[in-house]
């Protein structure tokens, strides 16, 4: 036996590595020290929290810190559920969607049927996929990145949609969801909108309809809370308590006080929420513009981020020709997307660097 092992470059006081976990992770945006730089990569949001947030913060008190936490963040819950027009019992709550999603997938997946997703999408789904022993398929975009509904008819063990997705930045409207829900009644449909505030229709509402559809969110994108990691659920009362249990079963505290009172302020802030949306998606609008005069191609973004291709240009090297000018993009080396960039949308001014840097890039 030890000669097989030998053969296999393993020695024998090390067997052990042969029973680790092998996966593939996520890789997320690069990130840098520098504060010089113009970041672009990572799909964050260019303005600050709202004012209620830093008053929240600063007002908090830190004596509390020696208690756990609320487990069942009820005024969280509450607060989340009046902006949605729904009950507190509807509403989960996760340290960032991410958290959210990989609950859901171990609570919901357990058929040995394959749950389906677009095969260019959030490239975390596979992840999770081969970390907890879920069988997959993908199901090709169309030519214009579309996501075809009618794939979704066979049966599966569930479906994930991100909508809109990423980084393609297309999304689908409640039509399409519908025939999603209606083809797939017998599994859960998971709706990921991280990105749906941004002009994107959101499922929300059809979780009154569905009870078998949730739809998750996140606090990191339009709220600019990725640094307090807070993600939700909603969906019916089945589906949640069953979120409920399977983060109950290993940890019972996932989201911090601090982050409960931060996120129950800014969801109270409506006001604050949609004038920085708007700008994010007014500069969105002009810079879309901007690049299409420049020859880009550009997909119509329903996101904080566009997705772009410069017919005469690579975009390998125009990513690589900002990063030497300190403006971070991010270039995706896969199959169909690696002739694209995708630039997340930064204050105007930020964005006036980056069309200057891409003037130069161009005229070289």
């Amino acid at each position: 036996a030890s000669d097989v092992y030998k053969r296999q470059g393993m020695n024998m006081d090390n067997l052990w590595i042969k029973n680790l976990r092998k996966v593939e992770p996520y890789v997320p945006g690069e990130q840098s020290k520098d504060k010089d730089i113009v970041k672009l990569n990572a799909n964050e949001n260019p303005y600050p929290p709202s004012p209620e947030v830093i008053k929240a913060i600063n007002n908090f008190d830190c004596n509390t810190l020696k208690l756990y936490p609320d487990a069942n963040a009820a005024e969280f819950k509450a607060a989340i559920a009046e902006f949605y027009n729904v009950k507190k019992e509807n509403v989960f709550i996760g340290n960032g969607s991410d958290d959210v999603l990989a609950l859901s997938f171990q609570s919901f997946f357990n058929s040995e049927k394959p749950i389906a997703y677009p095969d260019i999408t959030y490239s975390f789904y596979p992840v999770w996929c081969e970390l907890f022993s879920i069988p997959y398929k993908s199901y090709p975009l169309s030519s214009d990145f579309r996501i075809n509904a009618d794939d979704y008819k066979s049966e599966n063990g569930g479906v994930v949609i991100p909508n809109p997705n990423a980084p393609t930045s297309l999304g689908e409207g409640r039509e399409f969801i519908e025939k999603i829900m209606d083809y797939n009644k017998d599994c859960v449909v998971i709706i990921d909108e991280a990105y749906v505030d941004f002009g994107g229709y959101s499922s929300v509402e059809l979780t009154k309809k569905y009870e078998n559809l949730l739809v998750t969110g996140t606090f990191s994108k339009s709220r600019s809370l990725a640094g307090m990691r807070i993600g939700f659920a909603i969906g019916s009362e089945k589906l949640i308590s069953e979120l409920e249990a399977v983060k109950n079963s290993y940890n019972s505290y996932t989201v911090n006080s601090i982050a409960m009172a931060a996120g129950t302020a800014a969801i109270k802030d409506v006001d604050y929420f949609k004038k920085t949306v708007s700008m994010v998606i007014k500069t969105r609008e002009r810079v879309k513009d901007e690049l299409r005069s420049l020859g880009f191609e550009v997909l119509e973004s329903q996101t904080n981020f566009l997705m772009a291709v410069h017919p005469e240009k690579d975009m390998k090297d125009y990513f690589e020709y900002l990063k030497t000018q300190k403006v971070f993009i991010r270039y995706f080396n896969k199959p169909v997307i690696n002739k694209y960039v995708r630039i997340t949308i930064g204050t105007d001014e930020e964005m006036d660097i980056f069309l200057e840097k891409t003037k130069q890039y161009l005229a070289k």
